[in-house]
């Protein structure tokens, strides 16, 4: 994958969308200079907390800006590493958010989260 792509987690989008000022979120500054890319886990958690028809508006306005990475059998796969890894060191997370950083391992592309252990984390599965 080319290095200006990357995989935006939820939490990024959901910062967007609360803020008064878009232009002060870390969305807007990456829809300048990335290929942005969004995980159908994180379809499934912005359509899951749309619970008005104007936030399913706003989620849908945004969605625009993204391509979506498909949840695969090699996501599944590595999200089951990662999984026992943890499990094994009693460390276990959100299952969402390990599909999303499966999904980045496997594509190759960076996350960018505004929860720092799964960034932690991430870090350091991918090595």
């Amino acid at each position: 994958m080319d290095n200006r792509e990357v995989l935006v987690d939820t939490s990024i989008i959901i910062d967007h969308l609360r803020k008064k000022i878009k232009s002060q979120s870390i969305l807007y500054s990456l829809v300048k200079s990335y290929t942005l890319y969004l995980s159908t886990i994180s379809l499934f958690e912005l359509y899951a907390g749309a619970n008005t028809a104007r936030k399913m508006s706003d989620i849908e306005n945004i969605l625009v800006a993204f391509d979506t990475l498909l949840f695969s059998d090699s996501i599944a796969r590595k999200s089951a590493e990662i999984y026992l890894s943890l499990k094994k060191e009693n460390k276990l997370m959100e299952i969402r958010d390990l599909f999303i950083a499966a999904t980045a391992i496997v594509y190759e592309m960076p996350i960018i989260t505004l929860n720092k252990n799964t960034l932690r984390e991430f870090k350091t599965w991918k090595s």
